[in-house]
């Protein structure tokens, strides 16, 4: 490789320091993912590619159905997983030209993206404003490009709009409540664990719904008869026929890849069954009647990297004017990521959870 390069670091025996990364070694449940040593040097580095020293990264539902192998865009384990992360760059490319050493940036990558030390396309990276963390720019690419998607490029989000978020307290569930803040006068309905409540209320949810005791589309209708104009849809199985009643005319149901297929710690094909027994099928005569529209969603499958730069422009402009910020849960070495992944799997968090690379300190 010819172009611009750091210095690179060496232990005191001369040689390039290891490598930690994050592998998934097989299918099934949490120590299927093991942290593992690699050296330095294996990654590849492309004419237009940027080494980058990675700081922070992020968890998605994703991972852990790639955990349970339902996650198809994933290679087959052994795999280093993680689709986003942020750090330093400490090499480029020959054909990199705007982009430098020690830049700070946002990085997206298929998989691979847990691990000290990666190579990642340069067109994927997205340089971070100055009072971004490191933490919050591995919190945005998944979640919030996929809310921003949804509800502008799919569901074509206007002003007095009404919104039903599901697990409005998860990563997309937060992103989509703050970009339905930048719409004037959009109503949101979020359903949540009564847990949750105060925390997506100070977040922008209009109406907090507890999804555990009450019956969300009672809850909704008592609120507005006609239904609403939008309902993001992670959920699937029967949930999509329910946010598919609750459409008005002219509304939209998106479904998307969130919470779809995870149903515990480990594959459960009973529950997987149910899940496809009771999706939602409906012919497009049906949509022409009613006068509604569904419509899919899985960045996983998204491959049109210049929507996705555009994306992600759009929301880090949105970021430097303050109008989102994401909401970090909580924080775990690559040594916890059994603790980070079973502290989503069991709906604990309120927001983003994340991945760090820098070890872990001895008691």
């Amino acid at each position: 490789m010819s172009g611009e390069k750091a210095r690179e670091e060496k232990t005191p025996e001369g040689r390039p320091p290891p490598c930690r990364a994050l592998v998934l070694t097989g299918y099934g449940g949490y120590d299927k993912v093991k942290l593992q040593v690699t050296k330095q040097g294996d990654a590849k580095l492309g004419p237009g590619d940027v080494l980058l020293r990675v700081k922070a990264c992020g968890l998605n539902f994703a991972e852990l159905m790639g955990r349970q192998g339902l996650y198809e865009p994933l290679p087959a384990p052994p795999v280093i997983m993680g689709m986003e992360g942020s750090g330093v760059i400490e090499a480029v490319g020959e054909e990199v030209k705007d982009r430098k050493v020690g830049d700070r940036v946002i990085a997206m990558k298929r998989s691979g993206m847990w691990q000290d030390v990666v190579a990642v396309p340069s067109d994927l990276t997205f340089p971070m404003p100055e009072n971004m963390s490191f933490e919050e720019g591995a919190a945005i690419p998944v979640n919030y490009i996929s809310a921003y998607l949804m509800l502008f490029e799919m569901a074509n989000l206007k002003p007095g709009k009404s919104v039903l978020v599901h697990m409005a307290a998860g990563g997309v569930g937060i992103a989509a409540t703050q970009l339905c803040q930048t719409v004037p006068d959009v109503t949101v309905f979020g359903t949540a664990s009564a847990s949750k409540h105060e925390t997506i209320t100070q977040g922008g949810v209009t109406h907090p719904i507890d999804y555990r005791t009450r019956d969300y589309v009672e809850e909704v209708r008592k609120v507005t008869p006609k239904g609403v104009d939008i309902v993001l849809d992670p959920l699937g199985g029967s949930d999509t026929q329910k946010g598919f009643d609750l459409l008005k005319p002219m509304g939209s149901l998106i479904v998307f890849g969130a919470a779809n297929g995870v149903t515990g710690p480990k594959r459960n094909l009973m529950a997987l069954m149910k899940l496809w027994y009771n999706q939602l099928s409906i012919s497009a005569l049906k949509l022409m009647q009613t006068n509604k529209a569904i419509g899919g969603f899985h960045l996983g499958y998204l491959e049109d990297d210049e929507l996705i730069n555009r994306t992600m422009s759009e929301l880090l402009e949105l970021y430097r004017q303050g109008k989102i910020k994401p909401r970090i849960d909580s924080c775990h070495h690559f040594e916890e990521v059994a603790d980070a992944m079973r502290r989503m799997h069991e709906r604990q968090n309120i927001g983003k959870v994340i991945l760090l690379t820098e070890p872990k300190k001895k008691d």
